[in-house]
């Protein structure tokens, strides 16, 4: 590659929309070329908010020098604005979210399209494989999350927290009331607690996307499906 192209590179980044998906406002991060030869899909894990993934997406464009085009694809009601009014979703119901996502998005590509799972999203991109397997030539899991480890202490404190109602609903208020804070506070609460190590751009999401209600709560009635997937199934 020359250095006029590596320098446009360089200088290309993940840009972000709106997209309606089976009726439901969709967050979405997109970076690509013309005809590319690859189009990789970003599946998040939980919380699937995709501009947690910005720099990521970046890193994968500019690894395949522009042949590739990435698109990473946030999970319903993981938003900054309420686009759903409070409603919640499940893990079936985001795995079903993605599928009709590829179908109504990709099915005239002619790129070879491969799903990159995160944690959870591991999870997801294997059932979206299963289901539109004509759609999906490859499927690859970064940290994928299959299967709960019984022994984590930090997995039981998330099942136990998701279980209950009333402390989602608290801790989710309690983000909500947080997030009308100006936001040079938010950031600084964010940056020297849970954030300590992440980006300026993680930090930057969790403020305008965690510290709402409507989102927190998702993200946690997600969790509660997830392990109770795997108590009724023995796994992810």
């Amino acid at each position: 590659m020359d250095s006029s192209n590596l320098n446009l590179l360089q200088k290309k980044s993940a840009s972000f929309r709106l997209c309606n998906v089976s009726g439901h406002t969709t967050e979405l991060l997109e970076i690509g070329v013309q005809n590319p030869t690859l189009q990789l899909i970003v599946i998040p894990g939980n919380p699937g908010v995709v501009t947690f993934y910005k720099e990521f997406v970046e890193s994968l464009y500019h690894l395949f020098e522009g042949r590739a085009s990435v698109t990473a694809v946030g999970h319903i009601s993981h938003t900054k604005k309420d686009w759903e009014n409070g409603k919640l979703f499940s893990l079936e119901e985001q795995i079903e979210h993605k599928v009709d996502f590829l179908k109504h998005e990709l099915v005239n590509t002619e790129a070879t399209v491969v799903l990159v799972g995160h944690s959870i999203g591991a999870y997801i991109s294997l059932e979206v494989f299963r289901r539109v397997s004509e759609l999906v030539a490859y499927c690859i899991g970064l940290y994928p999350f299959l299967a709960l480890d019984m022994q984590s202490s930090k997995q039981s404190m998330i099942g136990k927290l998701s279980a209950s109602s009333i402390l989602c609903t608290a801790l989710s208020s309690l983000a909500g009331i947080l997030g009308l804070l100006p936001n040079w506070v938010s950031k600084y609460l964010v940056k020297n607690s849970v954030g300590i190590s992440w980006s300026v751009t993680a930090a930057e999401a969790a403020c305008t996307h965690l510290l709402q209600y409507h989102t927190l709560r998702n993200v946690l009635f997600m969790a509660m499906t997830e392990f109770r997937k795997r108590n009724l199934t023995g796994q992810l």
